[in-house]
Formats: C-alpha cells, sequence, structure tokens
C-alpha cells in the first residue's frame, strides 16, 4: 500500500553514496554527460530515448536543487518493502527505461549505432 513519509535523504540514491551535496551534484552532471554522450548517436532518433533522457535529465535537476537548497533530497513516497523515494527518483527509473527499451527491443540496431 502506498504511503506518504517525509525523509530528508542526505546521502545518494537509495541512501547509497557520500553525503557530500556538491559531490553529488558532480556525480549527476558527469552521468548525464555520459549517457548524453552514448545516446547522441542514431538511437536517439528513437522517440522513446528522447523522451527517457528528458525524464532522467529532469529528475537528475529536481533533485540538484533539493540538494543544493536543503543540502539533501526530501523523499516522500514509501511503498511496503521498498526504498522511500520522490518523484524525481520515479521520473530516473522511468526514463532509464525507456532509454533501454529501444535497446532491449533491437539488439542489432543498438549495436550499430555507436
Amino acid at each position: 500500500m502506498l504511503a506518504f513519509t517525509y525523509l530528508q535523504n542526505g546521502r545518494g540514491a537509495m541512501g547509497l553514496l557520500g553525503g557530500d551535496p556538491l559531490g553529488l551534484t558532480l556525480l549527476a552532471a558527469g552521468a548525464l554527460a555520459v549517457l548524453w554522450f552514448v545516446l547522441r548517436g542514431p538511437l536517439a532518433a528513437s522517440s522513446l530515448t528522447q523522451v527517457g533522457f528528458g525524464l532522467i535529465s529532469g529528475g537528475a535537476a529536481g533533485n540538484v536543487v533539493d540538494r543544493l537548497v536543503h543540502g539533501y533530497v526530501i523523499d516522500f513516497v514509501a511503498l511496503p518493502h521498498f526504498y522511500v523515494f520522490n518523484l524525481a527518483d520515479a521520473a530516473i527509473a522511468c526514463g532509464l527505461a525507456l532509454v533501454a527499451l529501444p535497446s532491449i527491443a533491437h539488439p542489432a540496431r543498438a549495436r550499430t549505432a555507436r
């Protein structure tokens, strides 16, 4: 059952990584840069990939703003037997799925896109 709670997450995704807001911000920027570099080829012409990258970028930006303003991310969605997360985390997870979907559906095309 879905529940709402308030949690100040000063660490990275799912409580992992360190608690340094600047370091986590730089890590997010680096991950976005690598992802953009990988997706800039013909595979990026996929609408799913473009929407997915937008969700990832927006989710990362939301978490970065939280870290810079508060020094932590505010997580508030709780599912049973799972981590407490926020909508930015959900956007990142959905975006990653959309980015991966064309590669899973057409593995040969994904290999030649590099």
